[in-house]
C-alpha cells in the first residue's frame, strides 16, 4: 500500500475529504520524523514503537574489489511492533 492509497482509505473510513486525509497523514509522518531526528521515540499503543538505534563505526569490504573500507557511525530508524499487532498479523 502506498501513502496515497493509505490516505484514500483513511478518507473513506473517516468521511474526511481526500485532501484532508493526505494532509493529516503528512503531518503525522512529519511529527514522527521530527521526534526521531531529535533522538526521541514515538509509542503508539496497540501498534508499536518507533525509535532510533545507534550503529557503531566499523570496517567493511567493497564486494567488487575486496578493499577494506571504513563505514562511519550512523543512526537508523527502528520499529518494534506491539504484541497486539503481532497477534493480529499471526491470527
Amino acid at each position: 500500500m502506498t501513502k496515497s492509497e493509505l490516505a484514500d482509505r483513511v478518507a473513506q473510513r473517516t468521511g474526511l475529504a481526500a485532501n484532508q486525509a493526505r494532509q493529516t497523514l503528512e503531518t503525522a509522518f512529519e511529527l514522527v520524523s521530527d521526534e526521531l531526528a531529535a533522538g526521541g521515540e514515538v509509542a503508539l499503543a496497540g501498534f508499536g514503537k518507533f525509535s532510533v538505534s545507534q550503529r557503531a563505526a566499523r570496517e567493511g569490504r567493497n564486494p567488487s574489489t575486496g578493499e577494506t573500507i571504513h563505514i562511519s557511525a550512523s543512526r537508523a530508524a527502528k520499529f518494534s511492533p506491539a504484541s497486539a499487532l503481532k497477534k493480529r498479523i499471526n491470527s
